[in-house]
């Protein structure tokens, strides 16, 4: 009975926790402007999630994410949602890869999360180390593995979409990482960091009162 309670506790909260990476995903609270650029915080959620809640957790709420890209690549697409959309891909071959660059790289932010934050956790860190460590590294998972699966799969789709050439996808691929990637992994840092602290505290408790 008592593990029956703490699995549809766990459901629960995963199902809310994915309401929270939809709404993200489809309104502008899923972006914060920054002096340069739009970072996104759709992978917050995600992070956080796999955190209070576990690597699995962490996984299904990344698969959301990309579900939620993929859908909104393929309703409203712009330059580069070929890279999102299997839609828009033009062979069996193309959409397995923009499966994986839209749901495969994001479901990797929430189980790679998790194992950092167990990780990080045995080391007997302070969550003030602990929490910015892993939402920065979650994010930046986001970042790199999309990109780098952009660089690697879809390398001359992508500079046919920026008009350059293909030996030039390198530079731009970097340049995102650096003027988009690491602004957007400082700020997961700082959210993951505030939120976290709060909702350990209220997991704890819950948790306590359901034994």
């Amino acid at each position: 009975m008592e593990k029956s309670r703490k699995d549809t506790r766990w459901m629960v909260s995963v199902a809310l926790m994915a309401a929270i990476v939809i709404l993200l995903a489809n309104t502008p609270l899923g972006m914060i402007q920054l002096p340069i650029i739009k970072a996104t915080t759709v992978h917050i959620p995600v992070i956080i999630g796999a955190v209070l809640l576990g690597p699995l957790a962490g996984a299904i709420l990344g698969g959301v994410f990309g579900v939620c890209s993929m859908i909104s690549n393929t309703v409203a697409p712009t330059l580069l949602s070929f890279a999102f959309s299997p839609f828009l891909a033009e062979d069996l071959i193309g959409a397995l890869k923009t499966l994986w660059i839209a749901v495969g790289c994001r479901v990797l932010i929430g189980v790679v999360a998790g194992w950092l934050w167990i990780g990080l956790r045995k080391l007997r860190l302070s969550p003030w180390i602990a929490l910015p460590v892993t939402g920065f590294v979650g994010s930046l998972t986001n970042t790199v593995f999309v990109m780098g699966s952009i660089y690697v799969l879809l390398a001359s789709q992508y500079a046919a979409a920026k008009e350059v050439a293909r030996s030039a996808v390198w530079g731009l691929i970097m340049t995102t990482v650096t003027a988009s990637g690491v602004p957007e992994a400082i700020a997961a840092a700082v959210l993951v960091t505030a939120l976290g602290r709060v909702l350990l505290v209220f997991f704890r408790k819950q948790m306590a009162a359901a034994c």
